[in-house]
């Protein structure tokens, strides 16, 4: 057994069907590329389908897999079965992923903006599993992987409402792998740190503006809280995300796994 844990082979994914959100760019898109590569096929989802188009032929296909493409908008959540009726079944490996909200003090936020982040973040995703996870039952193979956010330990300033809303999608998911374990079905969370995505980059923006510090002297402000002195690159998010959906993961479920470069201050 331990050797097959060390030697985890570059095609582990090979006749699996992984379901990709928000893989237009960034975090998600990495996660589509890491999973391909490893022999799976990949759907990625987002809003501009083309973006997706583009995504779609140019990822790596070692196993001979044909990638697909499906436009979905999760801030549309009415919408969302009509759209996932075209998936292609069954979905074996899903990743939940999406960005927003927007930063700013909590105590400004309006209601609007709770309702719309829980939406796509955390309503979204509910539909979205329960969608694919009878495919995953009858296959006795299902990984859930969720890219929330260090958040859900050390809330993180400037970021109220993502820091409420995705400590509630880490509730939802550690909920969720008590009933599914017993299918052979895994959720885990990723919790990425900062990574440079261009959502970071507007983040900076912002948090610039606000402060009247030039972006410089923001990036060098997170910076000295990251002990490994970088932000990490979406691929570095993604190949833990790929872990999480090979067969060597089958008995991790309901954790939450940081890939922060050490920011975290907790055990």
């Amino acid at each position: 057994m331990a050797a097959k844990i060390r030697c985890m082979s570059e095609q582990n994914l090979k006749g699996h069907h992984a379901l990709v959100c928000g893989a237009s760019r960034g975090i998600g898109r990495a996660c589509a590329e890491a999973l391909a590569a490893r022999g799976a096929k990949v759907t990625v989802a987002a809003r501009n389908a083309e973006k997706l188009a583009e995504v779609r032929e140019a990822l790596p296909s070692p196993g001979g897999a044909e990638h697909a493409a499906l436009t979905l908008d999760l801030d549309d959540t009415a919408s969302l079965a009509a759209r996932l009726a075209e998936l292609e079944m069954p979905v074996h490996i899903l990743v939940n992923n999406a960005g927003g909200p927007p930063g700013g003090p909590l105590i400004e936020a309006g209601a609007e903006a709770f309702r719309t982040g829980f939406e796509r973040l955390l309503i979204a995703a509910h539909l979205i599993t329960q969608h694919v996870v009878p495919g995953m039952r009858e296959a006795d193979y299902g990984r859930i992987i969720n890219i929330v956010s260090t958040s859900v330990r050390e809330p993180i300033p400037d970021l109220g409402v993502s820091n409420t809303i995705r400590a509630a999608c880490a509730g939802w998911a550690k909920t969720l792998s008590r009933e599914l374990a017993p299918h052979g079905i895994t959720i885990n969370n990723v919790l990425p740190g900062f990574t440079a995505t261009d959502r970071l980059a507007s983040l900076f923006d912002a948090r610039a503006e606000r402060s009247g510090k030039s972006r410089e002297d923001v990036e060098r402000d997170a910076l000295a809280g990251v002990p490994a002195g970088r932000f990490a690159e979406p691929g570095e998010i993604a190949a833990a995300v790929a872990f999480l959906a090979g067969p060597d993961a089958g008995y991790i479920t309901g954790s939450s796994l940081a890939v922060d470069g050490g920011r975290l201050h907790g055990i």
